[in-house]
């Protein structure tokens, strides 16, 4: 019988570096939210990948950023949590980007984080098929010269499209050779350990992310207040009842999120609802409302009580 590996991924980055759509590539399946908005994701996602001979759990983590809130100082410090506590780290450096300051910064980081340990480093230059082939070479090179400055030896350093699926299975076969021996962390056929609130939550919050402005996505918070199966169904007509509220910090943002006449507001719904009866296979009713959290990320009560 071969040798079983499992273990933890943890996949880091600054924002908008590729990272959900690429724990998303690997799982095989939608587990992470993604979003041409920096920092939409807001904790760390762990999507699990089973084969025969390994169980891989990838750790998708906000991106490391200079918090100019309490919340954003919140998240570099999931961050930092995740990549203490794992068995491989991988930077998530965009090919359609050049190696910047930003990158620098969080591969010194993770040098830190890692001279107590023996686990395995990698550069990963995401986004390959958006790039062109010289501006891919390039950022390999950038890469390897990152490792150098930062003191950082890469085990691997590997270009993949999440979109397109180019070099994803190669990566998921590195990162499991870097795995210990041991048995699997999760049953068979689980994706997610992601309650089915939060997820319903962060498909909102992504339908709401989709034509804003550069300002609001960071005020956007979702909660789901009640989740249930409507009562005095027939089993063969199941329907979900779901109630969900869009929190955001000023009234201002509220009349956006809305829209005129509610027609945004409804247009989240319809496909927030899709996304949600993917997932659950269950048909879904959705009642959406927005309500104002003045400041609500720089406040520590009204962190808390949106689940920071």
């Amino acid at each position: 019988m071969t040798d079983h590996r499992s273990g933890l991924a943890c996949l880091v980055g600054r924002p908008n570096a590729g990272k959900s759509t690429l724990t998303n590539a690997l799982v095989g399946t939608k587990v992470a939210i993604t979003s041409r908005r920096p920092q939409t994701t807001r904790h760390v996602v762990r999507g699990i990948v089973t084969r025969p001979d390994a169980q891989l759990v990838v750790l998708d983590t906000p991106g490391l950023h200079k918090p100019k809130t309490l919340l954003g100082e919140r998240l570099n410090d999931l961050v930092r949590e995740a990549w203490s506590s794992v068995d491989v780290a991988a930077l998530c450096l965009p090919a359609t980007e050049k190696v910047g300051a930003g990158d620098t910064y969080i591969a010194s980081e993770l040098a830190k984080a890692r001279r107590g340990g023996a686990r395995a480093t990698f550069a990963v230059v995401t986004k390959a098929d958006a790039a062109s082939p010289a501006q891919v070479a390039e950022r390999l090179a950038e890469a390897a010269a990152l490792g150098g400055r930062a003191k950082l030896e890469w085990a691997e350093i590997v270009p993949v499209s999440a979109v397109t699926g180019d070099n994803v299975g190669l990566l998921a076969d590195l990162l499991v050779a870097q795995l210990p021996e041991g048995p699997a962390l999760y049953p068979d056929g689980e994706s997610t350990d992601e309650p089915e609130e939060t997820l319903v939550a962060e498909l909102v919050r992504e339908a709401a992310l989709e034509g804003l402005s550069d300002e609001l996505p960071h005020s956007l918070a979702v909660i789901v207040e009640e989740m249930a199966l409507r009562e005095d169904r027939p089993e063969d007509r199941p329907l979900l009842d779901i109630h969900a509220i869009v929190y955001v910090e000023r009234d201002s943002q509220k009349a956006i999120v809305i829209g005129k006449g509610g027609a945004r507001l409804k247009e989240v719904g319809t496909t927030a609802r899709r996304g949600i009866e993917a997932l659950l296979g269950t048909p879904v009713f959705l009642d959406l409302r927005v309500k104002v959290a003045k400041d609500w990320q720089r406040d520590p009560r009204q962190l808390r009580r949106l689940g920071f």
